[in-house]
């Protein structure tokens, strides 16, 4: 079901192995010519367009883009006491975690008379996309939401597509689990809208008939999406800040013969669960564990929910067993994989894990599988793909921060060190940069 890749004997560069290794492929150039007239009509024609685009694509006639409150309060009435359990302890650890993200204001003293300030202030409004497709996702409105509200960004408004199988009470709405999740954390601003228009709804605001704003534009929009959304963020990039252009989702495991081969294989059918463009890799040099997963991963196929999906996943060309000489080797080849999630069940894992430089979240040891990090470990599950990793951080309170610089020198501090502007702005061919110096003296 799953290929193998046999790495062993072969002294490959990180270029090279760049180019071997597994890779889901997604053609977001493509799907900009698909997104930019939906774009452009969400632009122009505002509410109106999205409401069309809506049945269009997700197969529900809506009213209205804006969830009504009362529909959140209602979602959360009826939230099955067990789930509300778990959100309530997912968004409780999410935010120890991130409270620690949050930096200060740092002055330094450059000279006697002259400081540079770094502030940090968040971004005044954020849209926050929550997909809806295949599976219902409460956990990335936990994911996006913490971390704006730890870094205090004022506005937070959340879009999730309209769902045309909804329970009774909630047609042309979100998932209510979203809705729910949505009113424990005290969002209120929420909309039915998803896709490549939800971004364009963000990017250029949205406006009703009558030409009064229904939807106001935001100044950064975060969340994972399907190829539509991540094509419309590229796009808009630039009318809009963005945090990433997500991909299918991909797991890689480093081990050796340490490892629990059906751990293993539960953890690579795990992530393959989400899509059948998802990628499933295992790194190791022990040949003995590969055949035991590739027999136990046969046998969970077979047993688990989403069985075709799964199957598609594994057996695609983004997935494989990779082989190696010994896990210096599989540390360059993680490295240059630079996966989304990253697990180590090797011995001395902890040791390991530190030698790691490209990972969107490592899971080190037996007992930190993926799914804790999906749902309860504290950490964030927004992250990049696509190898992404190794320019890129996963979504933290950083992500809604800007760091502005304040200057303030004394009219002592500045004519001390005038003589050096000058030198450099006429060695630039720019005289007239030194003479805004020289003018106060």
């Amino acid at each position: 079901m799953i290929r193998r890749l046999d790495l062993r004997g072969q002294q490959l560069s990180s270029r090279d192995l760049r180019a071997v290794v597994p890779r889901a492929e997604m053609d977001v150039e493509h799907a900009l010519e698909t997104v930019r007239p939906i774009c452009e009509r969400v632009r122009t024609e505002g509410v109106p367009a999205l409401i069309e685009l809506t049945e269009k694509f997700d197969g529900t006639r809506i009213d209205s883009i804006r969830v009504p409150a009362e529909a959140l309060t209602r979602a959360l009435a009826q939230l099955d006491p067990d789930v509300r359990a778990g959100l309530e302890e997912s968004i409780r650890r999410a935010r120890l975690v991130h409270a620690d993200q949050r930096r200060e204001d740092k002055t330094t003293k450059v000279v006697n008379g002259g400081t540079v300030t770094e502030r940090w202030v968040p971004v005044d409004r954020v849209g926050l996309y929550v997909p809806g497709g295949r599976a219902v996702y409460p956990s990335s409105v936990v994911m996006n939401v913490v971390p704006a509200q730890e870094a205090g960004v004022p506005g937070i408004a959340i879009t999730s597509p309209a769902q045309r199988e909804n329970p009774a009470g909630f047609e042309g709405l979100p998932n209510p689990t979203i809705l729910a999740a949505c009113a424990l954390l005290g969002v209120d601003e929420v909309y039915a809208i998803g896709g490549a228009q939800a971004v364009a709804m963000f990017a250029y605001g949205a406006k009703d008939a009558t030409g009064e704003w229904i939807c106001e534009p935001t100044d950064l929009v975060t969340g994972p999406g399907n190829i539509w959304v991540t094509a419309a963020k590229r796009l808009l990039r630039g009318v809009i800040g963005i945090d990433s252009e997500a991909g299918p989702t991909e797991i890689a495991v480093l081990a050796d013969d340490t490892a629990d081969p059906d751990h293993v294989a539960s953890d690579l059918i795990s992530q393959a669960e989400h899509d059948p463009m998802a990628a499933a890799v295992l790194v190791t040099d022990s040949v003995a564990l590969a055949e035991a997963v590739e027999e136990a991963v046969a046998v969970r196929v077979a047993q688990t929910k989403h069985t075709e999906r799964v199957s598609t996943a594994l057996s695609g060309p983004q997935s494989a067993i990779v082989l190696v000489d010994g896990i210096d080797q599989g540390l360059k080849v993680v490295d240059a994989y630079a996966a989304e999630h990253l697990e180590i069940q090797t011995r001395d894992a902890d040791a390991v894990a530190a030698r790691v430089r490209n990972a969107g979240a490592i899971f080190v040891g037996p007992y930190s599988p993926v799914s804790l990090g999906d749902y309860c470990a504290g950490s964030n599950h927004v992250l990049p793909t696509g190898g992404c990793a190794c320019f890129s951080s996963g979504l933290s309170v950083q992500s809604f921060l800007r760091g502005i610089h304040v200057v303030s020198y004394d009219r002592a501090a500045l004519q001390d060190v005038a003589p050096h502007v000058v030198a450099l702005a006429n060695a630039e061919d720019l005289p007239a940069h030194g003479e805004a110096v020289t003018a106060r003296f």
